[in-house]
């Protein structure tokens, strides 16, 4: 299929109502004489410029480095010879400076000469001699790349990316140019139109088109069922970028174990992305950001949001933005941002947010303000986007999270998700026991969950592997006694890093709302930790012990060991202890 051209507007009848020029129009029109259009879409500007200049009464000359400086006419194959020696981009430019006529001149890819000296002072010569006459030079380039000298010089144009109506104009022309073939079908009932344009919107015009003829020639059709193949286009747009990642997504909200008013909430966010929401007042959705405890489940829920939406998701890893290139990481992050714009609707996801914006304070002094200027870029969109881009950040070290960050109009909500309670600890039993292919009704759970107080989903799904690895050509399948030996064999992150998540729990209450109906953080904070009565147990058999020694003994003892460890040390430090501690002083009185 190829791309037409635009027919030439015609004067709108007497009592049409006024169309208003766009902004790229309006430029030319004001005599502003250096232009710089950023675009991909080489074509689509180019007849964009021939209407304006046809309108306008002016003549379109293209200039490449192939072919030098031509007369522009659309619709005509191949160019024409230029003229003579004007593919040196000296000589044509003074070739544009002896124009006569009113005229446009674009010039091709031309950012890759701007640096040259003698070009920007030609350019800054054109920009002062312009301005008195009606001709305007326009640098076309999928770049940009700007020289100091010219930045008051010139004005940046973004030509935009086809919006809905030309997406919709498309598919009108697809099902035109199709209509002879029996075998071929586009729908284009509101549901399947809208479906196949959402997927559709942020390609070019050009990837839009190809997108829909491969899925006719694959599938023969374009319905509301094909509109994933139509977003599969888009993770070739991501990858060429570098900047993001485009994530497959499988999970939902059912493989998510625990965190009802977390999913209840996302619910209610999708339900408020229908146009009949926007009617109603509704704005759409922000986002939210996800803070607690590793391995609970922060990243899964990420995914299974984008998948209850129905939207794609783009993971923004903020460590890979940075460059060691004077403002190249601002220039990425833009990018990075405009990109993830020109796929809405879409989920964004920013993992481990804090690492990425740690530092902001030290900035000046360690990176000469690069990471302050990186965060004020991503607060700023997070504030004013317009863009369906749904937000979901995660963070574990909620303290290095800059305050900026928290304030309400950046995320709809933040959500706590802590350690799961005994029946969310359950539900992930459940879950893996059942993405293993073993029936979950053939085990206790209820002893298992008592057994892996404590742990995260991650670590009760580590378990589970564990206890398959240690059967694994012993005997036929995992019990439940398996599974508890592994869960006592392993210890989990709420022992080791008691204090940590203790301080985040004391954080969360007030600033956030509990992802889990079944768990209330100031519960958590004051119930005692399962391990406290064992370190009692121990503490009071270490004086038991040591009392029944002579005190020779007891300080030739401590004084090899040392005393015996304190309460915030860990548990098994505590059993080492001990049996060092009876196995020494015995061989010490046989002696």
């Amino acid at each position: 299929m190829s791309q037409t051209q635009p027919s030439i507007q015609t004067p709108p009848a007497a009592n049409a109502p006024l169309k208003l020029p766009n902004e790229l129009e309006v430029l030319i029109r004001a005599r502003y004489p250096l232009l710089y259009i950023v675009s991909w879409e080489e074509e689509r500007a180019m007849q964009e410029l021939h209407r304006i200049s046809e309108s306008l009464g002016k003549k379109l000359f293209d200039w490449t480095i192939s072919n030098g400086l031509t007369r522009y006419r659309a619709g005509i194959e191949g160019r024409g010879e230029g003229r003579k020696d004007t593919r040196d981009p000296i000589i044509a430019l003074r070739e544009i400076l002896s124009a006569a006529e009113p005229s446009i001149f674009v010039l091709r890819d031309f950012h890759e000469f701007l640096n040259n000296s003698e070009i920007k002072r030609r350019l800054r010569d054109l920009a002062t001699l312009l301005r008195s006459s009606l001709s305007t030079v326009v640098v076309l380039s999928p770049l940009l790349r700007l020289p100091e000298e010219l930045e008051k010089d010139i004005t940046i144009y973004d030509f935009p990316l086809p919006n809905r109506q030309d997406m919709e104009d498309l598919l009108r022309q697809i099902s035109r140019d199709i209509s002879g073939n029996p075998n071929l079908t586009v729908d284009l009932n509101e549901d399947s139109k809208e479906a196949l344009i959402d997927a559709a919107i942020g390609l070019t015009f050009n990837e839009a088109e190809n997108v829909f003829a491969k899925t006719l020639v694959a599938v023969q059709r374009l319905t509301h069922s094909e509109a994933q193949m139509v977003y599969s286009e888009k993770k070739q747009v991501i990858r060429k970028s570098g900047l993001l990642e485009y994530i497959d997504v499988a999970d939902t909200l059912a493989n998510v174990g625990g965190l009802d008013q977390l999913k209840s909430w996302i619910r209610r966010r999708r339900s408020a992305m229908d146009p009949h929401a926007a009617r109603f007042g509704l704005p759409p959705p922000r986002g939210l950001l996800l803070v607690g405890v590793q391995g609970c489940g922060k990243s899964l829920a990420a995914k299974a949001t984008a998948n209850e939406l129905g939207f794609p998701l783009v993971r923004l890893d903020i460590g890979r933005l940075f460059s060691k290139m004077v403002g190249e990481t601002e220039s990425n992050i833009r990018r990075a941002l405009s990109i993830a714009e020109a796929l809405a609707p879409v989920v964004l996801w920013i993992d481990e947010l804090e690492k990425g914006l740690s530092g902001t304070g030290s900035s000046d002094s360690t990176d000469g303000g690069t990471t302050a200027r990186l965060f004020g870029t991503i607060l700023t969109w997070l504030q004013e986007k317009k863009a369906p881009v749904f937000v979901v950040a995660t963070a574990n070290d909620i303290e290095r999270l800059p305050p900026e960050v928290l304030r309400k109009g950046r995320f709809d909500e933040i959500f706590f998700v802590d350690l799961p309670s005994p029946s969310e600890r359950k539900d992930i039993l459940k879950i893996h026991l059942t993405q293993r292919g073993r029936r979950p009704e053939r085990f206790d759970l209820e002893m298992i969950a008592a057994a892996t107080e404590g742990f995260s989903g991650a670590e009760i799904e580590q378990t589970i592997i564990e206890a398959m690895f240690s059967v694994y050509g012993l005997k036929d399948d995992i019990d439940t006694g398996d599974v508890v030996l592994a869960a006592r064999s392993l210890v989990p992150l709420s022992r080791t890093m008691r204090k940590s998540i203790s301080d985040r729990r004391m954080w969360a209450i007030g600033r956030t709302v509990n992802a889990s109906s079944d768990g209330d953080i100031q519960e958590a904070l004051e119930r005692p930790d399962s391990t406290d009565s064992e370190k009692e147990k121990l503490y009071l058999e270490y004086l038991e012990k040591s009392g029944n020694v002579p005190t020779e003994v007891l300080m030739a003892v401590e004084g090899y060991l040392g005393a015996f460890p304190r309460k915030s040390e860990d548990l098994e430090k505590m059993r080492l202890y001990l049996n060092d501690f009876h196995r020494l002083s015995q061989h010490i009185q046989e002696k």
